[in-house]
């Protein structure tokens, strides 16, 4: 399937380089933990079976950890209004709805394929935008499914997910276990934790380069497909600005989605966390929607918050 979102081949290319590292990097760490473990029959069922999980049941997940839920017409007929225009705009399949009852205004896509897809926004945002600043990032949202980043970044993500829980799990092991096990067992541990550690960092860092890129690349799609940049830039001022107000504890919970969301959820002072961050600054955003307007000849200034 091929929508009429402007396709990004600089972005298919570090999609494509990003799953081989990433694949070569789990290949060597199941390895490492076979080698370590002596049982590779363990190591390779709970890595199939958490893979699996992770790519059939991503969307379910993140969903009920963002308090979200698929919504009908009738409920919400504005929203499926904005996205069944998009969507038939875009020559692609319409994904499930869904809305979430946070106050933090963001949006997200999840699921494997542009055939199993969820776009979500919160009630925080559909109180804050006006239509045509909701359609901007609605358009942005779907760009990240026709595009099947969404799929390459719920598979991404796997394999730092797994390292983190062997290192929990090693962790508390040790915690729990002293006293009971003798010296090669403490030294077989570490060495599991350490090797953990050294994966997780490398797909971090992968994966946010990665994401950096695509959120990029997700707004000059939308802009392309509307035809206003401008209204995405107003968009992207106001979210951004308002969740830089919201209580740094409310948004604990969001932040472990920070790669999926519209903006991501920082607060009023990020701090190193904007070193890390899954998202280009909004200044990269603005400056790039800028452009893109000179070039369609846009009359609106973008970056004008509404």
């Amino acid at each position: 399937m091929r929508s009429r979102f402007r396709s990004d081949r600089r972005l298919t290319v570090r999609m494509t380089i990003t799953l081989f590292l990433l694949g070569l990097l789990y290949v060597a760490f199941v390895a490492a933990l076979i080698a370590l473990l002596k049982s590779w029959v363990l190591v390779v069922v709970i890595a199939a079976l958490a893979l699996g999980a992770q790519y059939w049941f991503s969307d379910r997940i993140a969903l009920y950890a963002m308090h979200g839920r698929i919504v009908e017409r009738e409920e919400y007929p504005q929203l499926h209004g904005v996205i069944d225009r998009l969507c038939a705009v875009a020559d692609m399949p319409k994904p499930l709805v869904a809305v979430s009852g946070m106050d933090m205004p963001n949006a997200f896509a999840t699921g494997r394929n542009p055939d199993h897809a969820v776009v979500c926004v919160t009630t925080g945002l559909l109180r804050r935008l006006e239509p045509d600043e909701l359609e901007g990032v609605l358009a942005h949202e779907l760009s990240h499914v026709a595009h099947k980043d969404v799929a390459v970044i719920t598979v991404a993500s796997f394999l730092g997910v797994i390292a983190g829980l062997v290192v929990r799990f090693a962790f508390y092991s040790e915690l729990f276990g002293r006293g009971r096990r003798d010296q090669n067992t403490v030294v077989v541990l570490g060495a599991v934790m350490g090797v953990s550690a050294l994966v997780y960092a490398i797909s971090f860092l992968l994966i946010r380069a990665l994401s950096r890129y695509r959120e990029l690349a997700a707004d000059r799609a939308a802009a392309h497909l509307t035809g206003r940049p401008s209204v995405l830039a107003s968009a992207l001022t106001k979210v951004t600005g308002d969740i830089s107000r919201i209580p740094t504890r409310d948004l604990r919970t969001a932040q472990a989605f920070n790669a999926f969301y519209f903006t991501p959820a920082f607060g009023a002072e990020p701090g190193l966390s904007r070193l890390f961050s899954t998202h280009p600054t909004l200044e990269q955003r603005l400056e790039q929607l800028a452009r893109i307007s000179t070039e369609l000849g846009e009359a609106a200034a973008p970056g004008k918050a509404g």
